[in-house]
């Protein structure tokens, strides 16, 4: 009998029937081993006894208690799913100062959620969030273990790409975080795509973490998925390995996972309860919250009516004096709902002559760094940041409208008044 097992919280009983006592009951989840700390697990993980718990339980969790490995049993023979180390030997785990076991703290507790939920469906995008989050903490401690000198061609990506510098002690450690929340945010988002090409609905498909360049297509992330999947600087800090982890767990997702939203809408839904998971004092920094599409849409479409009756413009969103400027777009909701609008208001004013539909919405939208932009079809100039602002009339929480200041300013109060 193994020395433990993991199983599934119990569900309410509507009737008053004795349970049978749980040792009794089969670990559900998969079973426990323990072994003193000078055990060696690479001769437990092939002991006939633990390939017996395997074939009756399915998964086996075997520890010497300064080292924890998960087994499923593959081909015959006992594969290692994922492990956490704490001390590389005995003499280690008993004489190292307590102070060297801080990092433990938080990362132990989730490699164990981890393996306690591994066999747990996973449906709920929250849940999805949690798991991806839990392996980001650690792709983060591990970066967190190596000079700044190893991220340095990745570092110059992101710095060039964002036109941000990462300065002192709190710039490195935003750099770090800002680092894995890029890998993990474009791991998400390009299995996201891979699951609506032809590629995904091959028998046996699984999802690769390295093709995410190939789905996302933005240079910054083709460098810096280049650099952390190729041998190199970064290799040394293993962050494979937990990509490798978050793939697989990415390809357990069920289908019921899509069942509350549109996969178009699935970054969205993801983002928060990820960012939550990984830093809640971050995401509390960054002013991170999911605003629902009925909300994005029921402002959107405020703001375009009011364009048309307060300010005379007939387009609404899509007249060509009209700039949008979004400082906070995290997902791009508003963005997309603003697009949306502007296509719908194209189509209604082409008439039958519709083929240039996208070609107009395309070249009037400029994104950058957060911001939208809607160019000037006049001048076909994008202008300087600081005159954008000048020409700002309403001004929301964290959205802006900007109008061309030789409009009519009459009634701009209004833009600002719930809807009768």
């Amino acid at each position: 009998m193994p020395d433990g097992g993991f199983f599934p919280k119990p569900s309410r009983r509507t009737r008053r029937v004795e349970p049978e006592p749980e040792i009794l009951q089969n670990p559900e989840r998969g079973a426990v081993e323990i072994k003193p700390a000078e055990a060696n697990l690479d001769t437990l993980a092939d002991d006939e006894q633990i390939r017996r718990y395997l074939e009756q339980y399915g998964l086996v969790l075997i520890t010497n208690l300064r080292e924890f490995r998960l087994l499923k049993l593959e081909a015959g023979a006992a594969r290692m799913l994922e492990r956490y180390v704490i001390a590389a030997s005995a003499t280690e785990l008993w004489s190292a100062p307590l102070t060297s076991f801080a990092k433990h703290e938080k990362l132990l507790p989730d490699f164990l959620a981890r393996v306690m939920l591994y066999k747990a469906p996973l449906v709920q995008p929250k849940d999805a969030a949690w798991v991806l989050a839990s392996y980001a903490r650690e792709a983060r401690a591990r970066a967190e273990d190596h000079p700044l000198a190893s991220f340095e061609t990745v570092k110059r990506a992101l710095t060039e790409s964002l036109g941000i510098k990462f300065e002192g002690e709190k710039g490195e450690h935003f750099f770090r975080s800002t680092l894995v929340q890029t890998l993990f945010y474009g791991i998400f988002s390009a299995w996201i795509l891979w699951r609506r090409s032809p590629e995904s609905r091959t028998a046996g498909a699984r999802f690769d973490w390295r093709v995410s360049a190939h789905y996302l297509r933005v240079p910054v992330l083709r460098k810096l998925f280049g650099e952390v999947s190729d041998a190199g600087a970064l290799d040394s800090i293993q962050l494979q390995e937990i990509l490798n982890l978050a793939g697989e767990a990415l390809n357990r997702v069920q289908s019921g996972f899509f069942a509350t939203f549109r996969e178009e809408e699935a970054v969205a839904y993801f983002y928060e309860p990820f960012l939550e998971a990984f830093d809640p004092q971050l995401r509390k920094d960054l002013g991170v919250w999911y605003t629902p599409k009925e909300i994005v849409q029921y402002m959107v479409e405020r703001v375009d009516h009011l364009l048309r009756t307060e300010l005379g413009q007939q387009l609404g969103l899509a007249s060509p004096h009209v700039r949008i400027l979004d400082p906070c777009c995290g997902t791009g909701a508003y963005l997309t709902a603003v697009l949306r609008r502007i296509h719908r208001t194209l189509l209604e004013h082409a008439g039958d002559d519709t083929a240039l539909i996208w070609s107009d919405l395309s070249t009037s939208a400029w994104l950058w760094g957060g911001f939208c932009f809607f160019k000037d079809r006049a001048s076909g100039s994008r202008g300087s940041f600081k005159r954008r602002l000048i020409n700002l009339i309403f001004a929301g929480r964290n959205r802006m409208v900007m109008i061309r200041r030789e409009l009519p300013l009459t009634n701009v109060a209004s833009l600002a008044e719930p809807v009768a």
